[in-house]
């Protein structure tokens, strides 16, 4: 039995059962996204820590040419929080920096470590 196609459809009446279903989604799916922007967060924050060791080796590896101090040039070149626990290395004309990124979760960031490395023939 088919409508006639000027009739009108009317739904049938929903039951009780689904009421507050889309309340009951948004709290599971609420997890989700705050796990999704946190990860998304933390790939920034890598990114920008790579992007300062970038700079750091690169501000060494010029200093080391210029018969300047290498690791005091490359520890200048970044930002408080990212001096304080960087490695900086020279070997030769090779000036290597490593750079944790900010975490909330310190042990994410010690596997997250970054470097980078710049040379330059010394003086």
């Amino acid at each position: 039995m088919g409508r006639s196609p000027g009739a009108l459809y009317v739904p049938a009446a929903r039951s009780g059962s689904d009421r507050g279903q889309a309340s009951v989604e948004l709290v599971a799916a609420i997890p989700a996204l705050l796990l999704t922007a946190l990860l998304a967060l933390q790939l920034l924050a890598t990114g920008y820590a790579l992007t300062l060791a970038d700079g750091a080796a690169e501000a060494g590896a010029l200093a080391l040419a210029s018969g300047r101090p290498a690791i005091e040039a490359a520890r200048e070149a970044l930002p408080g929080w990212a001096a304080e626990g960087a490695e900086v290395s020279v070997e030769g004309g090779r000036v290597t920096v490593h750079v944790a990124p900010p975490s909330p979760l310190p042990a994410l960031a010690g596997r997250l470590t970054v470097s980078s490395s710049a040379a330059a023939r010394p003086k």
